[in-house]
């Protein structure tokens, strides 16, 4: 018959303990840490290379902007192409943005928070403005409702206008700009987890009091984010609307259509005069978003503790 020797613990001193800690951390340290001068090498690289790529692109715009002075500024802005420019893009963004801000949300709830048939399916397809060029997408629309489309002979028959008018601006923006809400909240609402929701529900809330009182008031902050980027995005775009723009003057350019008119019309003032203003919006939204990745960021480290 075996004996079975049961062994009790050496025990540690209090000392040995915190010898041991620090020996941890000096090997942690030691490898995490590079030489002084290798990191400060990184840092110039990094910062060198971001002034090169940023900074000095946006000082040019502005420079040129007001190098013929703030008169020449002004009515380069003003004036009816320009202002009608503002207008649409003004327009477009107040369409677009809202619709994809619905459906992020309803998106990005039945993604983290159901299992259903074609869950995976359905985050591909979020995901394919990303992975489709802007212009692409652009033709696919003018192939589905151009003149000659697979819509085309219906909607001239009814003279509803797609290609080459509002309607075809909104879609294209559309498109481009879908994913920025919905990937926000997934990637927030999934490290948030359903705890709450699920408390609220086994306390006998219905599924609208559960989102309005417990899931949106958590991810508010997220959700700002992404329809910050997604208006950013809206404002901006250019490839998809040129396309199907069909760039009528006073009626059909965006900003960045009426930008590009002006730089091949040589006139670069007021060129860099009305892209200043998307340089305006830029740098308000980068501001913006890094205050509320901030208060994002914040609000997930309370919920964990």
């Amino acid at each position: 018959m075996k004996t079975l020797v049961v062994t009790s613990p050496v025990p540690v001193s209090p000392t040995q303990s915190q010898a041991t800690t620090r020996d941890a951390k000096r090997a942690a340290t030691r490898a995490t840490s590079e030489p002084r001068l290798l990191q400060w090498f990184l840092i110039a690289l990094a910062v060198g290379t971001m002034g090169l790529i940023l900074v000095v692109p946006l000082f040019v715009v502005f420079s040129e902007a007001f190098s013929k002075g703030l008169e020449l500024y002004k009515a380069s802005i003003v004036n009816a192409e320009a202002m009608s420019a503002i207008k649409l893009t003004l327009l477009v963004a107040f369409v677009a943005v809202p619709i994809n801000t619905v459906f992020g949300v309803a998106a990005a709830w039945a993604i983290t928070r159901f299992q259903f048939k074609g869950k995976g399916a359905l985050i591909t397809l979020i995901d394919l403005p990303f992975a489709v060029s802007p212009v692409i997408s652009g033709l696919i629309f003018v192939l589905m409702f151009g003149r000659r489309g697979i819509f085309g002979p219906f909607l001239q028959a009814h003279d509803w206008k797609i290609i080459f008018a509002l309607p075809g601006i909104i879609l294209a923006t559309l498109f481009v700009t879908f994913p920025f809400v919905a990937r926000q909240l997934i990637a927030f609402m999934e490290s948030q987890g359903a705890e709450e929701e699920e408390a609220a529900v086994t306390l006998g809330a219905n599924g609208f009091q559960t989102f309005w009182r417990i899931t949106l008031p958590n991810i508010k902050w997220a959700l700002l984010t992404g329809i910050i980027l997604c208006n950013a995005r809206a404002m901006g775009e250019f490839g998809a609307v040129s396309v199907v723009s069909g760039h009528v003057r006073g009626q059909t350019n965006t900003i960045p259509l009426q930008v590009e008119i002006l730089y091949n019309e040589y006139q670069y003032t007021a060129s860099f005069a009305v892209a200043s203003l998307l340089t305006f919006l830029g740098l308000i939204t980068l501001g913006i978003k890094t205050a509320l990745e901030w208060k994002t960021a914040r609000q997930l480290k309370e919920g964990q503790t």
